[in-house]
C-alpha cells in the first residue's frame, strides 16, 4: 500500500522533533501505548487536540467489561459479543479481546485507577444491554472513564512521557519506501513548539477516538472530528465498516434544535431497572427482545424511533423514579446533575430521552497487532477497526478494546526494536507537495455537514435519504476541489477549516458504505431493506482513497478480516 500523496493544505513545518514512537491521542487506548511503550524503552510522545484528559474516555460512564466476576467466563463474554456484531465479528479478534481482557483490567487498576467495590471487598460489577453477567466495572458510580484518565494521566506524568497539547495531527509522513516516518501537526497557543510542526518517528499510533461530530447530536466532545480516519485514508489505509454508526438510544433530549454534545444517561441506568416508556407510561420494549430495556443497543435504538414514529412524538422517556433520592446520588451523581442542571429531577419524574450518534464500530482496518494497511501505521481504540465490535458495539467493551490493543501495539513496536533496531533508523520523510492536494472546506461548512448527515444518514436511513446526503456532500466536495484546482483558492488553513474538511472525509465514506449495504444489520438500519440478508451482506465494506480524491469501494468476506498487512520493517514492494 502507497500513499495517495493526498495532504491538507498547511504552512510547512516550522520546527520538528524526533522520536521512536509518537501516540496520537490521550484516551484510554492512547495513554496506555505510551505508558507500554516507554516501559519498554520507546522514547514516546503523546500529541493530544486538547489537554491530556480532554479525549472522550473521561465522558464514559458506564465502566469496563471483563469477565471478572464469579461463575462468569470470557467464553460467556464472547458469545455475548458475537451476538450483539450481529454476524460481522471476527471471532479470532473478540478472542484476543475478552481472554486478554481480565489481566489487562487487572494491569490497569494496578497502574491506579480506583473501581467502586461491594461491601465484600470485591468489584462492585453491574450489567448493561447484550451481557447476561454483571461483569460491567465501574467508578465513582458513573464516572468510570473521569477515573481511568486521571489514573491514566497521573501515570504517565509520573513517568515523564513527553505530551505535546492543544495539538492537531494534520497527515502522516512517509519515507522513500512508503513507510511511517511521523506525523505533522498544528499547535494551538504559545509554548515550546506553536505553529505547524513536525514529529518525527518510525512508528505511529493512532489513537484520536471517533468521528461523532459529523451528526448534529451526538455525546461525543467537540474535538472528536474523525481526523485519525481522515489522515489514514489520506495517507493510503483501509476504513473498513465506517456505516455502523451506535446512536446511544438514551440521550438527555434538549429540543429539537439541539446541536453539538448531548448528555449521556447511561446504558448502566437500565442494568440497575430502569424502564423505557412512553408518554403514557407503557413500556413498549417488553415482548420486542427477550432482555426488553438490556437489549443490544441497536434494538433498543430502533425500538424507540419506531414508537416515535407510531406516536409522532419528538421523544421517549426512561423511568427511574423506584431508584429513590439515595441510590440516584450514590450510583449515578453525575447523570442526577446534568438532568437536574437541565431542569428534570429523575427523583421526581421521567427523563426525556432520544438516540444521538456515539460510538463508530468502525474505523482504520487493522490486524490483531494494531498494524493498519500502511506499514509503521497503528491504530486502537475507536479510531481503529479490530474486528471485535462487527456490526454494534457491546456495550462497555470500547475501554477493554481500547486497552487490549494498545498493549498489544506496543508489544508489537517493541519486538521491532529488539530484532532490527527500529528506533535507531532515522526516518526520511518524503517532503510536502508544493500545491496543497487536498482543499480546505471554509469552517461553516461543518454544520452543513452534520444537518445533511442527521437527515440522511442517521438512525433510519433509505436510498433516497442516503442518495440525497451522497449528493450534497458531493457538491460541498466538488465546490472546494474546482476552486482549487481552476485557480488555487482554498479555505484559509486553521484548524476550524482542517476540521471541517476531515469530516467531509469520513461522512463521504460513511454515506457510501451506507448506501451500499442493502440490509438492516446491527446498527446499520434500512428501512428500504428491513431484513438481515447474510446470503449478499455477510461481508465487510472496505474504502480507500484514491489520489484523485475519489472513494474506492469494494466489499470482502468475513474470513478476510483481519487484512493481511505490510511489514513495518522491511521495504514495500513497489
Amino acid at each position: 500500500m502507497t500513499s495517495t500523496g493526498i495532504r491538507l493544505h498547511a504552512p510547512a513545518p516550522g520546527w520538528s522533533i524526533s522520536a521512536d514512537v509518537v501516540v496520537v491521542g490521550s484516551g484510554v487506548a492512547g495513554l496506555t501505548a505510551a505508558l507500554r511503550c516507554e516501559a519498554a524503552g520507546l522514547n514516546t510522545v503523546v500529541v493530544t487536540k486538547a489537554r491530556l484528559d480532554d479525549g472522550s474516555t473521561r465522558w464514559a460512564q458506564g465502566g469496563i467489561a471483563a469477565a471478572l466476576g464469579e461463575g462468569d467466563t470470557p467464553e460467556q463474554h464472547l458469545d455475548d459479543t458475537l451476538v450483539a456484531g450481529a454476524g460481522l465479528c471476527d471471532e479470532n479478534a473478540v478472542r484476543l479481546l475478552v481472554t486478554e481482557g481480565p489481566d489487562a483490567v487487572r494491569r490497569l487498576i494496578a497502574t491506579g485507577a480506583h473501581f467502586d467495590e461491594s461491601d465484600e471487598g470485591g468489584l462492585e460489577l453491574t450489567r448493561e444491554g447484550g451481557h447476561h453477567r454483571r461483569r460491567i466495572a465501574h467508578a465513582g458510580g458513573d464516572a468510570t472513564g473521569a477515573e481511568i484518565s486521571r489514573a491514566l494521566v497521573e501515570a504517565v506524568r509520573a513517568r515523564g512521557v513527553r505530551a505535546i497539547e492543544n495539538a492537531l495531527v494534520l497527515d502522516l509522513l512517509t519515507d522513500a519506501d512508503g513507510r511511517t516516518a511521523g506525523v505533522t501537526l498544528h499547535v494551538m497557543g504559545e509554548g515550546q513548539h506553536d505553529g505547524v510542526g513536525a514529529v518525527h518517528a518510525p512508528a505511529v499510533v493512532l489513537a484520536t477516538g471517533g468521528m461523532g461530530q459529523v451528526f448534529s447530536a451526538t455525546t461525543n466532545p467537540s474535538v472528536s472530528t474523525g481526523d485519525g480516519v481522515a489522515l489514514a485514508l489520506r495517507a493510503g489505509a483501509e476504513v473498513s465498516d465506517l456505516e455502523f454508526v451506535q446512536f446511544h438510544p438514551t440521550v438527555l433530549f434538549l429540543g429539537p434544535d439541539a446541536e453539538g454534545q448531548q448528555p449521556l444517561v447511561s446504558e448502566a441506568v437500565r442494568g440497575e431497572g430502569a424502564h423505557l416508556v412512553d408518554a403514557d407510561g407503557v413500556r413498549f420494549m417488553v415482548g420486542q427482545h427477550e432482555l426488553a430495556e438490556l437489549a443490544p443497543r441497536d434494538i433498543v435504538a430502533k425500538g424507540i424511533m419506531r414508537r416515535m414514529q407510531e406516536q409522532d412524538a419528538e421523544h421517549m422517556f426512561l423511568d427511574a423514579r423506584h431508584f429513590g433520592a439515595e441510590m440516584w446520588e450514590h450510583r449515578f451523581p453525575t447523570i442526577l446533575a446534568a438532568c437536574r442542571a437541565h431542569g428534570i429531577d429523575p427523583v421526581h419524574e421521567p427523563i426525556p430521552i432520544a438516540p444521538a450518534a456515539h460510538y463508530a464500530s468502525g474505523g482504520v482496518r487493522t490486524d490483531s497487532h494494531g498494524r493498519t494497511t500502511v506499514p509503521g501505521l497503528y491504530a486502537c481504540g475507536e479510531v481503529a477497526c479490530t474486528g471485535v465490535h462487527g456490526a454494534n458495539r457491546l456495550a462497555s467493551n470500547s475501554l477493554l478494546e481500547g486497552l487490549v490493543y494498545a498493549e498489544r501495539i506496543a508489544a508489537d513496536i517493541a519486538s521491532g526494536r529488539t530484532a532490527d533496531g527500529l528506533p535507531a533508523r532515522e526516518p526520511q520523510p518524503v517532503p510536502q507537495p508544493e500545491k496543497p492536494s487536498h482543499p480546505l472546506l471554509a469552517a461553516e461548512a461543518r454544520f452543513a455537514i452534520q444537518r445533511i448527515m442527521a437527515d440522511g444518514a442517521g438512525v433510519l436511513r433509505s436510498a433516497r435519504s442516503l442518495e440525497q446526503a451522497a449528493e450534497q456532500l458531493q457538491r460541498l466536495h466538488a465546490d472546494a476541489r474546482d476552486a482549487l484546482d481552476e485557480n488555487g483558492k482554498t479555505a484559509e488553513p486553521g484548524v476550524d477549516t482542517w476540521e471541517a474538511t476531515n469530516l467531509l472525509c469520513v461522512a463521504r465514506v460513511l454515506v457510501a458504505a451506507a448506501a451500499l449495504r442493502e440490509e438492516t444489520r446491527g446498527c446499520h438500519w434500512r428501512e428500504d431493506h428491513a431484513g438481515r440478508d447474510d446470503t449478499r451482506w455477510r461481508r465487510h465494506i472496505v474504502v480507500r482513497l484514491n489520489p484523485d480524491r475519489t472513494l474506492a469501494v469494494r466489499t470482502t468476506d468475513t474470513a478476510d478480516f483481519p487484512p493481511t498487512v505490510p511489514s513495518s520493517r522491511q521495504p514495500q514492494e513497489q
